[in-house]
């Protein structure tokens, strides 16, 4: 079994769920750490962080506010998440071009 930490990152996330991850076929995925990050001065934006888990979408955050120049970390520290073979994560936000994220996880392929 190989081991890869690895990196993702999306700029200027907006009002449409955008995919940044999906676990590949015979990966297992666990995710060490999400950051949002309000990248609009002087506008609080709400941010939405989904999970597709076998074809179903569960909030893991919902509507969470985050002031200007202030991130969400829904994911890090004692919180992680396994994402299997074909499950995904999206982030969308109650503005255009609102976000940058990051994600940080370890594939076990």
């Amino acid at each position: 079994m190989a081991n890869n930490f690895k990196n993702y990152a999306l700029s200027a996330v907006g009002t449409s769920p955008t995919t940044l991850y999906t676990a590949g076929a015979g990966v297992q995925s666990t995710i060490i750490g999400l950051t949002v990050a309000n990248i609009l001065p002087g506008t609080t934006i709400t941010a939405n962080v989904i999970v597709n888990i076998s074809g179903s979408n569960y909030y893991m955050v919902k509507a969470a506010s985050i002031d200007p120049g202030n991130s969400l970390v829904p994911i890090g520290g004692d919180q992680k998440l396994v994402l299997e073979a074909g499950d995904y994560i999206s982030i969308s936000t109650s503005n255009a071009s609102s976000a940058d994220v990051i994600m940080s996880l370890l594939e076990i392929s």
